[in-house]
């Protein structure tokens, strides 16, 4: 993230990122099993989790990884994966920007960079930057915030509308303003050719958290949902129809 002002959310005290994922088993599960699907059959030296917030994600990396860096940058969040990680030590935590990860060049051969694109409307500066730690044979996978999922899609074609291909900001009125954190929604389309134009190439693709809903929630099983969204990920991933897509990337040669 480019800029102090971008992690202000994340260093306020009323807004703890490890409650916010209270009651979401299912998202959380759907991210660690689209993870394990790309990673499968994977092992890596050193990877770093760009923006990983409070280090949920970043246990899963240890059992692919020999080490994994936590890079985030808000301290709070990285004050919470002190104690989130107190039986992983070996999980380093960096308070770091996605535009300025200072390692040095060519030696993170796994990065990964999950709910963050939703803050950037312009990833370009955080693609540059991945695209010089990584080395020629590494992975990336990131993750996308999905403007384009089927239930926008069909309200669309329902108004007769073309799908947006800018980023959408889906911030409500009041916090629209200059002082707020960016919080948008992207067409993966474009982050694709965003993500060619940085030196990159897409190998996989996979829609997540596919039945992401309320609803569903209040009288599915998690593992009758899970089931379903096993099928889904693989069989949904070219019409980009969940609310995240994932991208697994490497280096264009």
């Amino acid at each position: 993230m480019s800029n102090i002002k971008k992690a202000d959310q994340y260093n306020d005290p009323s807004h703890n990122y490890l409650h916010y994922w209270d009651n979401r088993d299912y998202e959380h599960a759907a991210e660690e099993m689209a993870i394990k699907r790309l990673l499968k059959g994977k092992r890596f030296h050193n990877a770093v989790d760009v923006g990983g917030g409070y280090g949920r994600l970043a246990v899963l990396l240890e059992k692919y990884s020999e080490k994994v860096t936590l890079a985030e940058p808000s301290q709070q969040q990285l004050d919470i994966a002190k104690d989130f990680l107190k039986d992983h030590p070996k999980i380093d935590r960096s308070l770091l920007q996605a535009d300025n990860l200072k390692f040095k060049s060519d030696t993170m051969d796994l990065v990964t960079m999950i709910r963050v694109m939703h803050h950037l409307p312009d990833p370009s500066a955080e693609f540059n930057e991945i695209h010089r730690i990584m080395r020629n044979d590494g992975w990336f996978i990131l993750e996308v915030a999905n403007f384009s999922h089927g239930r926008n899609r069909l309200k669309y074609a329902l108004r007769g509308k073309r799908m947006p291909q800018a980023p959408v900001d889906i911030r409500s009125k009041n916090n629209k303003n200059e002082d707020e954190i960016a919080f948008v929604n992207h067409n993966p389309i474009t982050v694709i050719k965003q993500l060619a134009h940085a030196g990159f190439k897409v190998e996989r693709i996979l829609s997540v958290s596919n039945l992401r809903s309320t609803k569903l929630k209040k009288f599915l099983p998690i593992n009758a949902m899970l089931a379903v969204e096993k099928v889904l990920q693989p069989a949904l991933a070219k019409t980009y129809f969940g609310p995240s897509v994932f991208l697994l990337v490497r280096k264009a040669s």
